[in-house]
C-alpha cells in the first residue's frame, strides 16, 4: 500500500475516534486544515463520504464506521509489534548466531561463554563449527569467526584476539618428507608418546586446540588421520 494511502487511513482513525478535527489534528502535530484536506482526498478517492461534519460535531458515516472497524484493529496490531519490536532495541535479546571453528569455540567462546549468558539471559548463542568460508548473510549468521585475514571487501572485520604462532610438531625419531604436500595420502599420527600433559601442562583447552589444529592440517592435506 502507498504511503499517502496509509497517512490517509491513520488521518481517518484519529478523526474517528476523537470525534474532532481539532483534537485530532493536536495529536498528529498537524493543522485542522491539512487533516481535513487528507480526509477529503481519502474520500473523493473512495467515492464515499466517510464523515458527516458539523460547526461542532464530527461523526462517522455507515460507510465510515465500518471501515473503522475493519482496520482500526489492524492498525492498533501494527503498533503494539512495533512496541514490542523495541525490545530489541532496550536490551539485548534474542538468537546470535555465529560461525566458527572448533578452536575458536574452545579458546574463545568457551572460557567466556558462561558470563556471557548471565549478563544476557534472553539471548540464545548458536555456535556454528565450520572450516569454510560462509557467507555469513546468505547463511542468516550474525557474525563468523575464522583464523587469518581472508575477508570479503564488503564485510567488516574485528580483532578479538592475538596472534598465533602455527608450529608442526612430532617424534624426534619421525622422518619427515621436504615439503608438507608428501604427506598426502599417507597415514597422519598424532602419538601419545607426546605426552599432551606435559606438552601443554594444566591446560586442557589448549590441548584440545592443538589436536583440533592438527587434525584440521591433516584434513586439508587430505590426510587421513590415526589418533593413537
Amino acid at each position: 500500500m502507498p504511503r499517502d494511502q496509509i497517512n490517509e487511513l491513520t488521518a481517518f482513525l484519529a478523526v474517528a475516534r476523537e470525534r474532532s478535527f481539532t483534537r485530532a489534528a493536536a495529536g498528529m502535530g498537524v493543522t485542522p486544515s491539512a487533516l481535513s484536506h487528507t480526509i477529503k482526498g481519502l474520500e473523493e478517492r473512495l467515492g464515499l463520504r466517510l464523515l458527516s461534519r458539523t460547526t461542532r460535531n464530527v461523526a462517522p458515516t455507515e460507510a465510515g464506521e465500518r471501515l473503522q472497524r475493519q482496520i482500526a484493529p489492524l492498525f492498533d496490531q501494527i503498533a503494539a509489534e512495533i512496541d514490542e519490536i523495541g525490545a530489541f532495541r532496550d536490551k539485548p535479546v534474542g538468537a546470535l548466531r555465529i560461525t566458527c571453528t572448533d578452536v575458536v569455540i574452545e579458546t574463545v567462546f568457551r572460557p567466556r561463554l558462561g558470563a556471557f549468558l548471565q549478563r544476557y539471559p534472553d539471548i540464545k548463542v548458536e555456535l556454528d563449527m565450520s572450516y569454510e568460508l560462509v557467507d555469513i548473510v546468505a547463511e542468516r549468521f550474525d557474525a563468523g569467526v575464522r583464523i587469518g585475514e581472508a575477508l570479503e571487501k564488503d564485510m567488516i572485520a574485528t580483532r578479538i584476539g592475538p596472534d598465533w604462532r602455527f608450529s608442526v610438531v612430532g617424534s624426534p625419531s619421525t622422518r619427515y618428507p621436504k615439503h608438507p604436500m608428501s604427506f598426502v595420502g599417507k597415514t597422519a599420527s598424532i602419538s601419545a608418546s607426546l605426552d599432551p600433559e606435559a606438552f601443554c601442562p594444566g591446560n586442557s583447552a589448549l590441548r584440545r586446540a592443538v589436536i583440533s589444529v592438527c587434525v584440521l592440517w591433516a584434513k586439508q592435506l587430505s590426510i587421513r588421520p590415526a589418533m593413537h
